[in-house]
This record gives C-alpha cells, sequence and structure tokens, in this order.
C-alpha cells in the first residue's frame, strides 16, 4: 500500500472510532434493515451454486478463462487495491478462488484471506485447494444468503466482484459486511455495466440493476464512496470503492 493510502486509511479509522463514540449502538442499528429480496432478483439465480451436485470442474473452465475480463486483469486488479502484508481480505462470493489465492500471496504469511461462499461444492473446492497448494493463510468460510458470517472488526477490506447482484438479500449481507469491517475499512465493488441498448441481453436480464442502485444501497448500509478504479481492458465493468464510516 503507498503512503498516501495509508495515511487515508488511518484517517478514516481514527474518524470512524470517533463516530463509534460518539453514537455507540445506535450507529449498528441504523445500517440492520429488513430482509427484502429485490422484486427484479432472477428467480432461483442461485441455485444451481447451492446444489451439492454442482459440476465444479465446469465452473473453473467458466469463470477461470482468459476471455472472462476480471480474470484476464486479475493481476491488475489485485495490484489496485494496494494491499499490505498483514492485510485482513475478505473476498465475498470466491468462487473457485482465483482471486483468494492472489490475496493470499498480497498480504504475506501475516495476513488472512477469509473466502466466504455459500456453495457447497465451491467451499469443497476452495479448502482442497488451499491444502493442493499449501496455503495457510486462506480461512474457508460458509456464508448465508443473508450473513458472510465473518467476526465483528476483524476485517480490512472486503471484495465482492461480479457477486453483489446474486445476493438475495443484500441489505441484510451489507449489514453483515459492515459489522466484519473494522471501522475505516474498505470495500471493493466490481460489477457489470447495465445500460439499455449497450449491455448484451443477457447480462441485462441477470443483473437486477445498475451502478447507481448498488452505490446508494452501499451507502444506505452505512459505507461512503471513494472513488471509481479505472482499469483498462474493463470495458463490461466498474470497480467501485467504499470506506466503512
Amino acid at each position: 500500500m503507498n503512503d498516501e493510502r495509508r495515511r487515508v486509511r488511518a484517517t478514516n479509522r481514527r474518524a470512524a472510532l470517533a463516530l463509534l463514540l460518539i453514537a455507540g449502538p445506535c450507529l449498528s442499528a441504523c445500517v440492520t434493515p429488513s430482509s427484502t429480496r429485490p422484486e427484479n432478483l432472477p428467480a432461483h439465480i442461485n441455485d444451481v451454486f447451492l446444489d451439492e451436485e454442482m459440476n465444479v470442474d465446469g465452473f473453473v473452465e467458466r469463470f477461470e478463462g482468459e476471455s472472462r475480463a476480471v480474470y484476464a486483469h486479475r493481476v491488475a486488479i489485485v495490484e489496485a487495491l494496494d494491499l499490505s502484508p498483514g492485510d485482513v481480505v475478505a473476498d465475498i462470493g470466491a468462487g473457485t478462488g482465483f482471486f483468494s489465492f492472489l490475496f493470499a500471496k498480497a498480504v504475506g504469511a501475516k495476513g488472512r484471506v477469509q473466502a466466504v461462499e455459500i456453495s457447497p461444492r465451491f467451499l469443497d473446492y476452495l479448502r482442497a485447494q488451499s491444502d493442493a497448494r499449501s496455503v495457510q493463510n486462506v480461512d474457508v468460510v460458509a456464508g448465508t444468503t443473508n450473513s458472510v458470517e465473518l467476526p465483528a472488526g476483524g476485517t480490512d477490506l472486503a471484495f465482492i466482484c461480479d457477486v453483489y447482484h446474486h445476493f438475495e438479500a443484500p441489505m441484510e449481507s451489507l449489514a453483515s459486511l459492515y459489522d466484519a469491517i473494522e471501522p475505516g475499512g474498505e470495500l471493493v465493488l466490481i460489477e457489470f455495466h447495465r445500460i439499455e441498448g449497450v449491455t448484451n441481453e443477457f447480462i441485462f436480464e441477470h443483473v437486477r440493476a445498475g451502478r447507481e442502485v448498488f452505490q446508494a444501497e452501499i451507502e444506505a448500509a452505512g459505507f461512503r464512496f471513494e472513488d471509481e478504479i479505472e482499469l483498462e481492458g474493463l470495458d463490461d465493468n466498474y470497480i467501485l470503492r467504499f470506506t466503512r464510516r
């Protein structure tokens, strides 16, 4: 992490801790909304991932192909996060784990990666890959459709790549993320552009909303929008960075 980012993160942490001292338990209550499944979320969007007979190899081929932009630019994406040795990173919806294992290298032996998944087959695959690669700093975490199931205040940065549109209870999931991320910590969202007449039909139907809606939901959960990270080659995606208030 560069010195400027360290300074900004430290400032954010001090400000957030001061706010916690003032607001106390009220702050957490303000970002705990009722459970609501978005009306325009495609039905059965997660059924294939919850199927214990899911073909993992098929998803490895699909997720880890060079034709997939976020995979092709995975190294540049990780570098853009400016991670430091010792950081704790949560990979939300880790899937086949290609980001998780890159994060594990970036944060070093003193850091941790929390690979969160709701899919039983992906959870098994992540554990097997951790063993096969002799990776000691990846914790495989079974999440739920409304909670990331992470300990409070233990995460420096949460990373959500092409997964947020799968959240069945986005505000509850965000509330659990708010609790998991330390004050002043970061949330980074990578999602598909959803622009009528521009976005291809499959993505337009599959992704329930565009950037404005997703950004507003995250801000409503207690996160402050910081900036957009721009990377050449990610034409179909945007990257937004937030801090936990």
